[in-house]
C-alpha cells in the first residue's frame, strides 16, 4: 500500500535526521532516554504518514504571468486607457504597466455561465473524497508556489510580501485545510427529531448543491477572494463564476488556472470555475441572470445597493460583506499588557496599508491607558516607511486621497492631534506609485467623520472612552452604523470585558487579539451597515447548498403509514364531529399535562 512507502521514507528521514539531532545541546534530553525520543518521534510520524496518504495530493504546473518585455511606467495610471476599451493594469506601487484585459460583455457571461452548468451537472454526482482530492492538491500547490503568488499579487495590488503571505497564503490555506477536515461533515445529511404525534417519521436535512453560483469580489486581496468562493462552492457540488475586480485583474489568469489546474489534474472539467472581469455597467446581468443561483458579494455599500436591486429581479440570495468600521477595545485591566497590544493594533491597523475589510479602524481607550497608548504608538507610526519592501505597501489607487486627507482635515479642525501623517506621500524612487502616509490621530470623538465613515486606509484613529465601564465603552462603539468585527482587550476575569464581548454589534469578536475568528474558519459576515449572511465555516457552506428537508416512514416496510381518519376523511360527514377528534388529536400531541392529554383521548373516542 502507498503509506507503507511513505513510513518507510519517513523512517529513513527521521534516522538521518536524529544522527544530526543535537540532543547534547538540550537539558531536558539527558532527562528522556534516545529510544523514548525516538519513539515518540517515530510514532507521530507514522500517524501523519499515515493520515497524510489516504488522499496523496498530485502535483501540477501552470504557466506564470508574464509582463510585457519593456518595463513602462504610466504617467497616470488607471485603469481606464484613453487609446483603448480594454482594462488597463498597473503595479499600484510603481505605475508600472502591466497589460491590458479585455472585459467581459453579456453574451460572454452568457458563455461562460453555460460552462459552469454543464460542467456542474457531472461534479454534482462527486462524492465529498473525490472533492477532497481536488482541494488537497490545489493546497500542495499553494504551498510550493506561495513565494510567486505573493509576489504576483504585491505587484497587482501594491501590497508587501508580509501583508501577502499573511492575506493571501495563510488565510487560503486555513480554508482548504478546514474544509479536507470538516467540510463533509458540515454537509453530510442530519437527522432531526419528531414529535409524539408523528414518532412513527423520521426527518433528515439535506444539503444539495445549488448549480452555479456566483462571486463579486474586491481588490485588497485577489487571490484569496477569488480562492475563498472557489473552495467551497466547488465542495458543495456547485459551478462558479468569480466576477473580479478591474483594479486588479491582471492576476485574474493566474489565479483562476491555480484553482482549475487541481481539476485537470484529477481528470474534471475545469469549465466547472469560471472568472470574470466587466465594467460595472455590465455586472448587472451576471446578478440578474436567471441561471445564478446564489451571489457572494465583498464589496462598498453603494455599489451593494445595485448588486441586491439586480439579484432581486431573479429572486437570488445573496450574502453581501460591506466592510466596518471595526473597533479595538482597550481597557484598563490590559494595562500590563500594552506592548504586545501596541503590537497588535500597529499589524491590524495598517496591513495592506489600511485596506482590510476587518482592519482596526477605531481604537478606543479607557481612562488608565489612553495616555499611555498614545505614547508607545506615536513613536512607531512615525517610524514606518513606504514601500513594499519597507513597512508599508502601496494602496490601489489614489482615488480615496482626497477624501482620506479631507476626513483628517476636519478631525484637526474639530481638534483631534495630528501626531503623524495624514497626508499622500510621493515616494522618491516610485513617484507614479499611490502611497499613502501612516497616520495616528488622537483625541478623536464621536462626532467626527473619521469616526463614522469607513476609512480604508493606513489611518489610525484613537478614542478616549469616559471610563472603564462597558456601558460607556460600547456607547462608542456601537455609535457607526457598522458591525463586521470587534476587538476587545482586557484580564480574562475582567467582568468589563464579558460584558463588552455581549453587548457589541460586530458579526464577530477577538478577544485579546486582532481578526483570529476569520483565521479559524468561523462563520464571517456583519450586521446593520455591514452586510448580511454569512460565509467560512459550517454556515457558510451550508449556505451555498439547497437546504432540503425529508419526512419519511421510520417503519414503512412493516405498513405503518400514516392514514387519514374517518372523521376528517372527504367528504367530511360533521364538521362538529371532526373539529372534536382533531382538537382531541392536538391534545394528544401538544397537551401540558396528563390530564390535558387523558381529556383529549377522550375526545378522540368520542367522535370516532
Amino acid at each position: 500500500m502507498a503509506y507503507i512507502a511513505d513510513l518507510e521514507l519517513w523512517l529513513a528521514q527521521l534516522a538521518a535526521l536524529l544522527r544530526q539531532f543535537p540532543t547534547k545541546d538540550i537539558r531536558f534530553a539527558a532527562l528522556i532516554p534516545s529510544p523514548v525520543i525516538s519513539g515518540l518521534l517515530g510514532g507521530l510520524l507514522f500517524v501523519f504518514a499515515l493520515l497524510g496518504s489516504v488522499e496523496k495530493p498530485i502535483r501540477y504546473s501552470i504557466p506564470h504571468p508574464k509582463l510585457p518585455e519593456e518595463t513602462t511606467i504610466l504617467e497616470h495610471p488607471n485603469i481606464k486607457s484613453p487609446e483603448s476599451t480594454a482594462i488597463q493594469c498597473y503595479a499600484p506601487a510603481t505605475g508600472q504597466f502591466l497589460g491590458l484585459v479585455n472585459p467581459s460583455t453579456p453574451a460572454g457571461l452568457d458563455r461562460a455561465i453555460a460552462q459552469a452548468a454543464s460542467a456542474q451537472e457531472k461534479w454534482a454526482q462527486t462524492s465529498f473524497a473525490e472533492r477532497r482530492k481536488v482541494l488537497r492538491s490545489m493546497l500542495r500547490h499553494i504551498l510550493d508556489n506561495q513565494e510567486q503568488i505573493c509576489k504576483v499579487s504585491s505587484l497587482d495590488s501594491g501590497k508587501t510580501m508580509i501583508d501577502a503571505q499573511l492575506g493571501e497564503i495563510m488565510v487560503t490555506t486555513e480554508k482548504l485545510q478546514w474544509t479536507i477536515k470538516h467540510g463533509e461533515k458540515a454537509l453530510r445529511p442530519s437527522k432531526r427529531p419528531t414529535n409524539l404525534l408523528l414518532s412513527y417519521k423520521k426527518g433528515t436535512v439535506h444539503y444539495e448543491p445549488l448549480g452555479v453560483v456566483a462571486a463579486l469580489v474586491s481588490w485588497n486581496y485577489p487571490f484569496h477572494n477569488m480562492l475563498g468562493p472557489i473552495i467551497s462552492s466547488i465542495f458543495a457540488g456547485n459551478g462558479v463564476i468569480v466576477k473580479v475586480s478591474e483594479q486588479t485583474c491582471w492576476s485574474a489568469s493566474y489565479y483562476t488556472n491555480i484553482a482549475k489546474g487541481a481539476l485537470i489534474a484529477h481528470g474534471h472539467d475545469p469549465s466547472l470555475i469560471q472568472t470574470v472581469v466587466c465594467w460595472p455597467q455590465t455586472a448587472g446581468h451576471l446578478t440578474s441572470h436567471p441561471a445564478i443561483s446564489h451571489v457572494t458579494f465583498i464589496g462598498s455599500r453603494p455599489v451593494c445597493h445595485h448588486v441586491a436591486a439586480s439579484a432581486a429581479r431573479s429572486l437570488t440570495p445573496v450574502v453581501a460583506e460591506l466592510g466596518g468600521k471595526d473597533a479595538a477595545m482597550v481597557l484598563d485591566s490590559a494595562r500590563r499588557d500594552l506592548p504586545r497590544i501596541a503590537d497588535t493594533l500597529l499589524r491590524g491597523t495598517f496591513q495592506a496599508s489600511g485596506q482590510n475589510c476587518i482592519g482596526i479602524e477605531r481604537i478606543i481607550a479607557t481612562p488608565k491607558v489612553y495616555d499611555d497608548l498614545v505614547e508607545m504608538l506615536e513613536p512607531r507610526v512615525s517610524a514606518l516607511r513606504m514601500g513594499v519592501d519597507k513597512d508599508v505597501g502601496a494602496m490601489v489607487s489614489d482615488a480615496s486621497f482626497t477624501r482620506l486627507e479631507a476626513l483628517v482635515a476636519d478631525a484637526v479642525k474639530a481638534g483631534a492631534r495630528l501626531l503623524a501623517g495624514g497626508k499622500r506621500y510621493i515616494h522618491a524612487d516610485h513617484p507614479q506609485g499611490f502611497y499613502f502616509t501612516p497616520t495616528l490621530l488622537a483625541d478623536v470623538t464621536p462626532d467626527m467623520a473619521v469616526a463614522n465613515e469607513e476609512c480604508f486606509g493606513p489611518i489610525m484613529t484613537l478614542m478616549r472612552a469616559p471610563s472603564s465601564h462597558a456601558a460607556d465603552v460600547l456607547a462608542l462603539a456601537n455609535a457607526p452604523h457598522f458591525g463586521l468585527g470587534a476587538s476587545v482587550y482586557g484580564s480574562d476575569s475582567d467582568p468589563e470585558l464579558r460584558a463588552i464581548v455581549r453587548g457589541v454589534r460586530a458579526g464577530g469578536v477577538a478577544v485579546n487579539d486582532f481578526a483570529v475568528f476569520y483565521a479559524i474558519q468561523l462563520p464571517f459576515g456583519g450586521v446593520g451597515g455591514s452586510g448580511y449572511g454569512r460565509f467560512a465555516g459550517e454556515e457558510g457552506l451550508r449556505g451555498l447548498c439547497n437546504i432540503k428537508s425529508v419526512c419519511e416512514d421510520r417503519f414503512g416496510a412493516l405498513g405503518i403509514r400514516t392514514a387519514i381518519p374517518g372523521p376528517v376523511r372527504y367528504p367530511v360527514a360533521s364538521q362538529e364531529r371532526g373539529w372534536r377528534f382533531t382538537k382531541g388529536v392536538v391534545g394528544v400531541g401538544y397537551g401540558l399535562t396528563l390530564v390535558d392529554k387523558f381529556w383529549a383521548v377522550v375526545d378522540i373516542l368520542r367522535n370516532m
